[in-house]
């Protein structure tokens, strides 16, 4: 495994779903996603995963450096859907959710490479893995990367002749062909970034009535 990238299982021990999309910037990115007019907060990592874990029981010591009143009236206290948090990295943005699956949803990565390029990955809490490729609203390539010659995509060849991502699952051990599948694609598409680069305040949103 490698800990010196994002997104990184030592951090999200419990699961996450990550979302990249060239060329959009984070508020942008995530106002295509939600459809919605939320208006983001500057959170972050150490301050989103108390307030997933304590939601309306939040207290003014759990988050030092945040307001809880404007924690209440943004929404992003409200546990009925995904807390989600947008950064970039390059010529890269990206989506991180830890845990649920919304970012996952074949819709949510259709939106996201509208006029673009998007691909998302997701580690479940029980260790389950998934990755998709879109070009242009257009899902290409869409596979567990323990079963990397079953890809549900339209055309799966786009994303195997950019990147090569299977010649790097065959290549290495079976235990680690998610993180194998992924660190390649990234490396091919221009976005392997460090494993800190969510640490700090980012856009953050909570989506509700999603779960």
């Amino acid at each position: 495994m490698n800990a010196e990238a994002f997104p990184n299982s030592q951090i999200y021990d419990t699961g996450y779903c990550v979302l990249f999309v060239k060329g959009i910037e984070p508020d942008a990115l995530l106002f295509r996603i939600t459809e919605s007019n939320i208006t983001p907060l500057l959170v972050n990592r150490d301050e989103a995963e108390a307030i997933k874990a304590l939601g309306e029981d939040i207290e003014a010591e759990d988050v030092p450096g945040l307001d809880v009143d404007e924690l209440e009236s943004t929404g992003i206290l409200d546990d009925s859907g995904p807390l989600l948090r947008a950064g970039s990295h390059g010529k890269w943005s990206f989506v991180i959710e830890s845990e649920g699956p919304y970012l996952a949803g074949d819709d949510v990565l259709k939106a996201a490479a509208s006029g673009t390029i998007a691909f998302c990955a997701r580690v479940s809490a029980t260790g389950s893995s998934w990755i998709s490729y879109a070009e242009n609203g257009e899902i290409l390539s869409s596979f567990d990367p323990l079963f990397v010659d079953r890809d549900y995509g339209k055309e799966p060849e786009v994303l195997e002749r950019l990147t090569g991502h299977r010649g790097a699952v065959a290549r290495g051990e079976r235990a680690e062909a998610y993180e194998n599948a992924l660190r390649q694609i990234q490396q091919r598409l221009g976005c392997l970034i460090p494993a800190m680069v969510d640490a700090d305040r980012l856009f953050a949103v909570r989506v509700p009535d999603q779960y």
